[in-house]
C-alpha cells in the first residue's frame, strides 16, 4: 500500500512523496513507483523515469565514490538542496517540485519492488514504460504532459519509449544515453563488450531483482529491502529473468533481436533537448549524438559537454537549462527556448578544461574543413600528403600494435566533430578486431588525457570494428562518419588487402603549435603503458569475452597496408581559428 510522507515544508509550499504507488500496466501488472509532488493540489507537468537500478536507493549508495567526487567538486549542487531524494541517474525532486512539476521514479518489471520478469531493454519493457507514461498523464493532478529526463539507462529507454508515441508524452531530454543497442551499448564496431556488460549486469541488475534475498540494499526512506518483500529461491529467481548475457552472445548480428531494442527515431516528433558528453567514450557519446541526428523532430537541439555527466546533470546551471526546455513545452511558457542554438559544442583544452564552445546550426558543425593524415607505413608517421611508395607494417593481434605518428602541429589546431579512419587491411586468419585509438601530446611531449565516467585517463578518442562486418549501410554512411549494417559476416582470406572504413567516435580538442597526433592500431584493447589497477586507459569497456573472440580467430598476424596505391588515412574535423 502507498505510504503519503511529507518530505518537505516551506512557506512556498511543501513537497509530498506517495512512496511504493501501484502503476498498472495493460496486462493487469503493477509496478512500484514514488511520486514526489507539490503540496499544494493542482495539476502539474510530469518527469518521469522508468529503469532498474530501484527507486530507493541514495545516489551515494549506489556509486559512492561519484557521490563523493561530485558533491565536492560541485559544492553549488547541494546549495539548493539538501540532496537527501537524490538517486542515482534522476532528477532530484527538491529542485524540481518546487517549481511546479512532479517528479516520479518508477522500478521497471522485475526489478527491485516491482514483481515479474526482469528483462531489460527489450519491448516488453519498454511496452510497460509507454503503459507508465499513460497512466500519469491521467492522474488527477497531472496537467496531461509527461517529460522523460536521466542519465544513461534512464535516457536510453526515452529513444525506445518516444518511438512508440506515447499520447501524454509531450517532451524527451536524454542526458548522455545511447540510442543504439548494438553498436552504442553492447558491440562496440562488433565486438561483445564483456567488460561492462558483466559488470553491470552482475553487479547492480541481476544483484537487485525482486525478490532477491542476497540484496544488501535497503529502502533509504522505510529501511526495509529494496527488492520487496518476497524471497524467492535461486531457481524461481532464474526463471523470473532473461539471459540478458547469454542472448547478446547468441545474437553477434545486428538482427531482429537487436532491432527491436533500439527504437525507430524515425518515429519520434516531439521536442528534444539531447545532451552529449565527450566523457562518454565507449559507451554513450556516439549514440547520444545519432540519436540527435536521426530522430524526426523539427524542435531538437544538441548540447556536446566536458565534464563529469552526473556533475553536469545536477549543477544549477544545467538544471536551468533543462527547466527552461521543459517548461517551454510542458507547461507551454513562451520564454525564448526557441532562440537557444541547435547545437552547441564544447572544445576541449589539453588539460580538460573548456577552451570555448562553439554554436552553430547543425551536426557535424557547418563550418567544419575535413582534412586528411595519410598513414605511412615505412616510417609509422602521418602526413598531410599521400605517400608515393608502398610499404606495409605487421603486428601480433595479442601484442600492443603499431602507431603513426604526425610531425609537431605548424599552428594551433581545434578539432571538433566524428572522425573515420580508412584502413588497408590484410590478415592470416578469417577475421580481424582493430580497435583504433587516437593520442594527443603536446609540444612537451606530455599526452592529453581526459576524465570519463569510468576512467580517469581516457585517450581523446578511440573506434573499433570487426573487419568480417566491415559492410556500409550506404543510405546511413557519409564521407566523414562510416555507418555498418552488421547484418552479416564477411570472411577474410589470408594475406588478402582489403580497405575498410572505421568510426572513430566524435571527439574534440584544442591543441597548441608544437602538439601532434598519434593513431594505434592493435587487435585488443588500448592500455596506457605503464598503467595498473582495473582502469589502463579503456575504462571497463573492454572486449575480452572468449566466445565472441576465440583465439583461432583473433590471434593472427596483421597487416597495415599504407603508401602508393593503399591510401590509408585519418579524416579529421578542423574548426576555423577562433
Amino acid at each position: 500500500m502507498a505510504t503519503l510522507i511529507e518530505i518537505m515544508d516551506s512557506s512556498a509550499g511543501g513537497i509530498v512523496l506517495d512512496h511504493d504507488v501501484d502503476v498498472l500496466m495493460r496486462d493487469g501488472a503493477r509496478l512500484k513507483a514514488n511520486v514526489f509532488r507539490p503540496e499544494q493540489n493542482g495539476q502539474y507537468p510530469v518527469l518521469m523515469t522508468f529503469g532498474p537500478y530501484s527507486k530507493d536507493i541514495h545516489f551515494s549508495t549506489h556509486r559512492l565514490e561519484s557521490w563523493e567526487s561530485m558533491t565536492s567538486d560541485n559544492p553549488a549542487i547541494l546549495e539548493n538542496s539538501s540532496g537527501k531524494w537524490m538517486v542515482f541517474e534522476t532528477p532530484d525532486p527538491e529542485v524540481w517540485v518546487p517549481h511546479g512539476y512532479i517528479v516520479i521514479r518508477v522500478d521497471s518489471r522485475g526489478a527491485a519492488k516491482s514483481p515479474g520478469m526482469l528483462d531489460p531493454n527489450s519491448p516488453a519493457e519498454f511496452s510497460d514504460f509507454h503503459d507508465a507514461i499513460e497512466w500519469a498523464g491521467v492522474q488527477p493532478w497531472c496537467n496531461g504532459k509527461v517529460g522523460l529526463l536521466g542519465i544513461s539507462y534512464y535516457a536510453c529507454g526515452q529513444w525506445m519509449v518516444a518511438a512508440l508515441r506515447p499520447p501524454h508524452l509531450a517532451a524527451i531530454l536524454p542526458w548522455q544515453g545511447t540510442c543504439d543497442f548494438y553498436r552504442g551499448r553492447t558491440r562496440q564496431g562488433g565486438i561483445f563488450c564483456d567488460g561492462f556488460i558483466g559488470l553491470w549486469w552482475n553487479r547492480i541488475v541481476e544483484a537487485r531483482q525482486h525478490g532477491n534475498p542476497e540484496c544488501t540494499h535497503t529502502d533509504m526512506i522505510t529501511g526495509a529491502p529494496i527488492t520487496g518483500p518476497e524471497r524467492l529461491g535461486a531457481d524461481q529467481l532464474a526463471a523470473n529473468r532473461a539471459d540478458y548475457i547469454g542472448n547478446i552472445l547468441a545474437h553477434p548480428l545486428n538482427d531482429a533481436w537487436y532491432q527491436a531494442r533500439s527504437g525507430d527515431l524515425s518515429q519520434i516528433d516531439i521536442p528534444a533537448l539531447v545532451v552529449a558528453n565527450w566523457g562518454g567514450l565507449g559507451l554513450h557519446l556516439r549514440g547520444t549524438i545519432r540519436g540527435f541526428m536521426d530522430i524526426a523532430s523539427k524542435d531538437k537541439w544538441l548540447k556536446v559537454q566536458a565534464g563529469s555527466y552526473f556533475a553536469t546533470f545536477f549543477d544549477p546551471a544545467s538544471v536551468a537549462l533543462q527547466r527552461k526546455f521543459l517548461d517551454r513545452y510542458l507547461k507551454d511558457i513562451d520564454n525564448g527556448w526557441e532562440d537557444e542554438p541547435r547545437v552547441e559544442v564544447m572544445v576541449r583544452a589539453s588539460d580538460d578544461t573548456v577552451k570555448r564552445i562553439v554554436r552553430g546550426s547543425q551536426w557535424p558543425l557547418p563550418e567544419t574543413d575535413w582534412r586528411q593524415l595519410y598513414l605511412d607505413a615505412s616510417d609509422c608517421s602521418l602526413k598531410w600528403e599521400p605517400p608515393g611508395d608502398a610499404a606495409a607494417l605487421s603486428y601480433q593481434a595479442t601484442g600492443q600494435g603499431v602507431s603513426f605518428a604526425s610531425g609537431p602541429l605548424a599552428a594551433d589546431t581545434e578539432l571538433a566533430g566524428p572522425i573515420k579512419a580508412r584502413l588497408c587491411v590484410a590478415s592470416d586468419v578469417e577475421d580481424m578486431d582493430l580497435f583504433v585509438t587516437l593520442r594527443v601530446f603536446g609540444a612537451d611531449g606530455k599526452e592529453a588525457t581526459f576524465f570519463a565516467s569510468d576512467e580517469a585517463q581516457m585517450p581523446v578518442s578511440q573506434g573499433w570494428l570487426r573487419v568480417t562486418q566491415r559492410k556500409l549501410d550506404p543510405g546511413r554512411s557519409t564521407e566523414f562518419q562510416p555507418f555498418h549494417s552488421h547484418d552479416e559476416r564477411q570472411l577474410l582470406a589470408a594475406g588478402e588487402v582489403y580497405e575498410v572504413d572505421v568510426e572513430v567516435w566524435p571527439t574534440s580538442i584544442a591543441l597548441p603549435a608544437g602538439g601532434r597526433l598519434e593513431l594505434l592500431i592493435a587487435g585488443r584493447d588500448f592500455e596506457r603503458p605503464g598503467a595498473t589497477g582495473p582502469r589502463k586507459g579503456s575504462g571497463p569497456f573492454t572486449h575480452n569475452s572468449p566466445s565472441d573472440r576465440p583465439p583461432e580467430r583473433h590471434s593472427g598476424n596483421h597487416t597495415i597496408h599504407a603508401g602508393g596505391e593503399h591510401r590509408s588515412y585519418l579524416l579529421l574535423p578542423f574548426l576555423p581559428p577562433d
